[in-house]
């Protein structure tokens, strides 16, 4: 089958740039563009060759969720992620609601915006391919897709993701002030802060205290803003 085509829409440049990075990292997708307004996100759409969006939904000329009301309004029924820091059960409620097919909050590791791809992914061929469903279990999975987390061996995707949120909301971590934060061991902490600067969503610099002579690894987060 051929790869499914995202549309990127985020205002900000950088977590822009992340978000295509990430998608054409996934096996089964292709960026098709990125539109940073609601206005040009509909133009985009307008077209007809986008399979998925990847929506932000606080964008400079209105919001996401009026995005995607303005797309059925006009027939268009493309399959809708929101990637967004909207926080609030109401918005996520009204999300549900309009046929969002996914909530991701802001900031993520790879690992979570991957997941939630392939689970989505895996719904969506299912459907194409006419397939029928063989109990009641298998169509609350596939109203509430429980997707299995991928993330290595040994890490788990919550707490990765709580790490991810850490970095971003202040520049510079230590693994001991994360695995303070977490309520975790130092070589725990260590672990998620390395596997993330693996990914090159994390960048590993020096911190000298003046106390010492020895340095401290530092990590900052380096794919969004």
């Amino acid at each position: 089958m051929p790869d499914l085509r995202v549309l990127v829409v985020e205002d900000d440049p950088v977590a822009a740039e992340a978000h295509r990075t990430y998608v054409e990292r996934l096996a089964g997708f292709t960026c098709i563009g990125v539109a940073g307004t609601a206005g040009r996100a509909l133009q985009v759409l307008a077209r007809g060759d986008v399979d998925v969006v990847l929506l932000d939904m606080h964008l400079p000329d209105g919001h996401g969720l009026d995005v995607v009301r303005r797309m059925r309004a006009l027939g268009n029924q493309t399959d809708v992620v929101a990637v967004t820091s909207a926080r609030e059960v109401a918005a996520v409620q009204a999300a549900a609601r309009i046929g969002v097919v996914q909530y991701v909050l802001k900031p993520f590791a790879f690992e979570t915006l991957r997941d939630r791809l392939t689970a989505y992914s895996r719904q969506r061929r299912a459907v194409e391919a006419g397939q029928v469903v063989a109990d009641q279990d298998e169509v609350d999975r596939l109203l509430h897709p429980a997707t299995v987390s991928s993330v290595p061996k040994g890490l788990a995707g919550s707490v990765l993701d709580r790490v991810v949120q850490l970095l971003a909301d202040r520049e510079g971590w230590t693994a001991e002030e994360v695995a303070t934060s977490l309520g975790t061991s130092r070589i725990t902490a260590r672990r998620y802060l390395e596997h993330l600067a693996d990914q090159g969503q994390a960048l590993r610099t020096q911190r000298y205290d003046g106390r010492s002579g020895r340095p401290k690894v530092e990590y900052s987060w380096v794919a969004e803003s």
